[in-house]
């Protein structure tokens, strides 16, 4: 019987043998959910599909980290640089504070996941907890010169990184057309091109999810919380990162 996991790796395109980089460790990140809203099919989807990953690991004999994240805070409306977050905008219609629309909705896709007979993962980090993590990995980007203040927001400068680097290697995206299929949005003219991405963004007073930065007051932009939180746990390279297929372009150049 060949005990041996396969897995599909999107980066070549092919179905590969799994060997993990530092056996018998195995580290695995998956993209959680935004707590905002009940859970449906599109957070069931990954949570059953890497149930059965981290289940079969253990049952080859692994010491598996299984890390998945709650996202709390961030992610605005459209999934851009744009409009209110997500959660903020729920606790004004709802007269709440945001941090109970977040554990509420937490708790739910909690039941939600036991009624699934899926495993808790082995940590499970808040974006809110890695507010300091994110600040520091957005320093090193603009250190490495493939991000930009502006306003008081800074953006990933896409365009940069793909002439060293092919930036929709990933996806399989061409970045030409994507420049060219986006739309304008509010708040553009704070970007050098409309597909840079808000890495942290500037607070208005209204906002109340704030934290002080070297930028000024603000808060993470949602691309980059999985990054500092992966990395925090699993460290610069592990073996598996999990997620929607929505993921691919924006959160994995």
């Amino acid at each position: 019987m060949d005990n041996q996991l396969y897995i599909y790796n999107t980066l070549s395109r092919t179905k590969q043998p799994f060997k993990p980089l530092h056996a018998p460790f195995v580290g695995m990140y998956v993209c959680g959910p935004t707590v905002y809203g009940d859970a449906h099919l599109g957070h069931a989807r990954p949570a059953i599909t890497f149930d059965i990953v981290f289940r079969y690991l253990k049952h080859l004999g692994y010491k598996v980290r299984y890390v998945r994240n709650i996202t709390d805070v961030g992610h605005l409306e459209h999934d851009a640089d744009e409009g209110e977050d997500k959660i903020a905008k729920k606790a004004r219609l709802e007269q709440l504070e945001p941090m109970e629309v977040a554990q509420y909705y937490t708790n739910r896709y909690h039941e939600a996941m036991d009624a699934l007979n899926v495993l808790p993962p082995s940590i499970e980090p808040h974006a809110t907890g890695h507010i300091i993590e994110q600040i520091q990995l957005v320093e090193e980007i603009l250190k490495n010169g493939y991000a930009y203040e502006s306003q008081g927001s800074v953006y990933f400068d896409v365009e940069k990184y793909n002439r060293d680097h092919h930036y929709g290697i990933l996806s399989g995206r061409n970045l030409n057309d994507v420049i060219n299929n986006s739309r304008t949005l509010d708040g553009t003219d704070e970007k050098r091109n409309q597909v840079d991405f808000a890495l942290w963004k500037k607070a208005q007073p209204e906002h109340i999810m704030r934290w002080p930065s070297p930028w000024g007051m603000g808060f993470p932009g949602w691309h980059c919380e999985c990054t500092a939180m992966g990395r925090k746990y699993l460290g610069e390279h592990f073996d598996i990162h999990g997620g929607g297929m929505d993921l691919e372009f924006h959160h994995a150049p």
